[in-house]
């Protein structure tokens, strides 16, 4: 399979969505999404899909492909992805990916970790004692259990600490026994471009943005979702803050629901920087720049 994958990244709210759509168009392609949530049937206004116009514009790949009530993981998007890379092969030598999950990415890029199954019951274990004791549990037994991971692994982040002692728990190793192999070869080049905005910018898109979201109906939303709040996919910013709303019973208003998704949007947006801005080949751009000159 020969062809080339044009990736583009960044942090929410930046213009990933936009800029890319206007580089497929040049290149007359499709996009695959490397967004964990936008798959979702069930999630519209607190994932920030791109609007019908502009999936009619251009052909998207894993947007409203699932129903929440399926399991989706990043094992789910790799395999996938190259099939959808190889189906965009076969009329374009070029693909357009586009998202902020950058695990989703990793995995499409380089392959997943060989991580051996894990015991639904210790999931299951670990799930409710999250959801009754919180964050500072799980850091905790992190510690406990694997003081390596604690050390070097994402432990503000709850679904990777649930996955890391799941795994912990399950094999008696630590997760980052499973990480040190060397990056699968895949049949194409991948380019990977990386947007960016001064941080104080970044922060007024992204207020914004979560203004209009609640303008478009997100409160009504997040109320409609409250029988699956416990997916993985609404354990996120954007609906987190309107459960505990609901939870609160007027206790908390809603300017304060909507103050804390603005606040953990922009700590969220940063750990995606962090993310990304590990990898040494993305080339990084302001989101206005014609993104078929950089490639």
């Amino acid at each position: 399979m020969a062809g080339t994958v044009i990736i583009v990244v960044g942090p929410t709210a930046v213009g990933k969505t936009a800029a890319a759509i206007r580089l497929a168009q040049k290149l007359g392609t499709r996009i695959i999404s490397a967004d964990s949530r936008q798959c979702y049937r069930e999630l519209d206004i607190g994932v920030a899909k791109p609007t019908p116009q502009e999936l009619e514009t251009v052909p998207h790949y894993f947007i409203n492909s699932h129903s929440i009530a399926e399991e989706v993981n990043a094992a789910t998007f790799e395999g996938l992805a190259l099939q959808w890379t190889s189906e965009i092969f076969q009329t374009s030598p070029v693909a357009v990916m586009v998202g902020g999950t950058g695990l989703y990415i990793r995995a499409f890029t380089d392959g997943l970790d060989a991580i051996p199954p894990v015991d639904g019951s210790i999931r299951a274990h670990i799930r409710d004692h999250y959801e009754e004791h919180g964050l500072a549990w799980l850091q905790s037994e992190i510690e406990k259990y694997d003081p390596d991971y604690y050390n070097k692994g994402e432990i503000l982040n709850p679904q990777r600490l649930m996955r890391a002692l799941e795994v912990r728990m399950s094999t008696g190793q630590s997760i980052l026994s499973f990480q040190n192999r060397e990056p699968q070869t895949r049949p194409f080049q991948v380019k990977i471009i990386g947007l960016n905005l001064p941080r104080e910018q970044l922060n007024q898109r992204i207020h914004t943005r979560v203004d209009q979201m609640m303008k478009d109906g997100l409160l009504a939303e997040a109320e409609r979702l409250l029988p699956y709040r416990h997916h993985n996919a609404l354990q996120t910013v954007g609906y987190k803050e309107l459960f505990h709303y609901f939870d609160e019973g007027g206790k908390e208003t809603l300017d304060q629901a909507i103050t804390a998704i603005k606040n953990n949007t922009r700590q969220y947006a940063k750990r995606q920087l962090t993310w990304f801005q590990r990898d040494l080949s993305i080339r990084w751009t302001d989101p206005s720049t014609p993104l078929e000159t950089l490639i």
